[in-house]
């Protein structure tokens, strides 16, 4: 089970909350062998990432898919986390990640996503300053600088 936490115990604490929902079994008829950190295969290549997510509202409780773009799986999901603590006013303990995927390029579903991934992506540079020369450049001028093309 790939549980996303901020510490060990934390984890723990979820890894018993999910399987009590997967199976009838206490804490004391468990165990928990060992708590690993995963890493990252390609941590320094940026990647879409899909999140199943089931939350808790006040009304009730809702189904989600989620796509982010970040560089590893900790990423995304740190910043779903955020996302629906913005948009919905979801806590942390009413947020239940079931799954978390790496998607392609080609598969991508949301709008925000699909814009990003133009291999021809420009940003706009307005109000830039023009450097004249060091021979040129002077400590004071008398004029502000013209920042438009």
């Amino acid at each position: 089970m790939r549980i996303f936490a901020p510490n060990v115990v934390v984890a723990k604490s979820r890894f018993w909350y999910f399987l009590k929902k997967l199976r009838k079994v206490k804490k004391a008829a468990g165990e928990i062998v060992s708590v690993n950190i995963i890493s990252e295969k390609r941590p320094e290549q940026i990647k879409n990432f899909g999140i199943w997510i089931r939350y808790d509202s006040r009304s009730g409780t809702h189904n989600m898919y989620k796509e982010y773009r970040a560089m590893t799986r900790v990423e995304a999901v740190e910043t779903c986390y955020q996302d629906m603590a913005a948009r919905h006013r979801a806590r942390f303990r009413s947020v239940q990640i079931i799954r978390v995927a790496e998607v392609k390029d080609a598969d991508v579903r949301r709008q925000y996503i699909k814009q990003i991934l133009s291999p021809k992506l420009a940003f706009p540079l307005p109000h830039r300053l023009q450097t004249p020369p060091k021979a040129n450049r002077s400590l004071f001028v008398a004029k502000r600088p013209s920042t438009f093309y």
